[in-house]
C-alpha cells in the first residue's frame, strides 16, 4: 500500500472545507442550496491542484492526471451551472429543505454543503498514489488515464445530446431514446463512473489498490443513492411514455435496446 503524501493531505482538505462554507454563505442568501451541485466537481479540482503544488511534481503523468481532472470537473460544473440557471432551487433539495425545518438555512451547512465535501475528500483519494508516484508511470497508467478520458468523453456527449433534445420545441413532453441514450438511460452517470474507474486504474499502477472503495462508492451513489432513484421516480410521475423507455432501454451499462 502506498500511503507516501498523507501528510500533505491536511491541505486540500483546508481548501475543500472553505469552498463548502463560501458556498453555504452563497447559498443562504441565494435561499438555494442546489447550487451544491455546481461545486461539487471543483472539490475534486481543488484536492487535486492542492496535493499537486504540495508534492512540487511536475512529470508528464502528473500534468496528464491534472488536465483530466480539470477537465472533467470544469466541464460538469460549467454544464451543472448553465443547466439550472433560472430554475431555483431543484426538487431534490426543496424535499430536503422541507423535512429539516425549523432552521434548515443552518443545517444546511452540515447536511449538504460538508457532507458533500467529505464524499468528494473520500472519493478522490485515488488521485493521492496516482499524483504522489507519477514519476514511476507505467503503461497501466496510462491506460488507465485513456479509461477515464473515455469516460470523460462519454457523458460529455450524452449530455451535449440531451441539451441539444431539451432545447428542440417539438420534443417537448417527449422522452430522449436518441443517441447514446438508445442504448442506456444514464449515459452521464455511466461515463461518470468509468472516469473514476479509469482513474483508480491508473491510481492501481502505482500502489494505490487499496483506494477501490472510491469507484466503487461513487459507482453505488450515482446508481442507488443521488443518481438514478431520484431522477427515474421523478420523471416516472411527470412523463407517463417513460415507463415504456425503461421497460426496453439498460439502466446504467450501454446496451442493444429490447425489442
Amino acid at each position: 500500500m502506498n500511503f507516501v503524501g498523507l501528510d500533505h493531505l491536511g491541505w486540500p482538505a483546508a481548501v475543500m472545507v472553505t469552498l463548502a462554507v463560501f458556498m453555504w454563505l452563497l447559498s443562504v442568501k441565494l435561499r438555494d442550496v442546489s447550487i451544491v451541485d455546481s461545486a461539487w466537481s471543483i472539490f475534486f479540482l481543488l484536492f487535486a491542484l492542492v496535493f499537486a503544488w504540495r508534492l512540487g511534481d511536475r512529470s508528464p503523468a502528473t500534468l496528464a492526471m491534472l488536465a483530466l481532472v480539470a477537465a472533467w470537473a470544469l466541464r460538469l460544473s460549467i454544464y451543472i451551472t448553465w443547466r439550472n440557471h433560472g430554475h431555483g432551487e431543484d426538487r431534490r433539495y426543496q424535499a430536503i429543505r422541507a423535512r429539516n425545518q425549523p432552521n434548515f438555512e443552518f443545517k444546511s451547512l452540515y447536511l449538504v454543503f460538508l457532507l458533500q465535501a467529505v464524499l468528494a475528500f473520500v472519493i478522490a483519494m485515488p488521485l493521492l498514489p496516482a499524483l504522489n508516484g507519477a514519476r514511476d508511470a507505467n503503461l497501466l497508467t496510462w491506460m488507465g488515464m485513456v479509461v477515464a478520458l473515455f469516460g470523460l468523453l462519454f457523458e460529455t456527449i450524452g449530455d451535449a445530446q440531451m441539451a441539444r433534445f431539451k432545447a428542440d420545441p417539438a420534443s417537448a413532453g417527449q422522452v430522449m431514446d436518441r443517441g447514446l441514450w438508445r442504448y442506456t438511460r444514464h449515459p452521464n452517470y455511466f461515463g461518470e463512473s468509468v472516469f473514476w474507474w479509469g482513474v483508480w486504474i491508473a491510481s492501481a499502477s502505482l500502489g494505490g489498490a487499496w483506494t477501490v472503495f472510491s469507484p466503487v462508492l461513487m459507482t453505488f451513489l450515482l446508481l442507488r443513492v443521488s443518481g438514478v432513484p431520484l431522477l427515474e421516480a421523478d420523471l416516472k410521475q411527470r412523463r407517463p411514455a417513460y415507463a415504456e423507455y425503461l421497460r426496453t432501454t439498460s439502466s446504467f451499462v450501454p446496451w442493444p435496446p429490447k425489442r
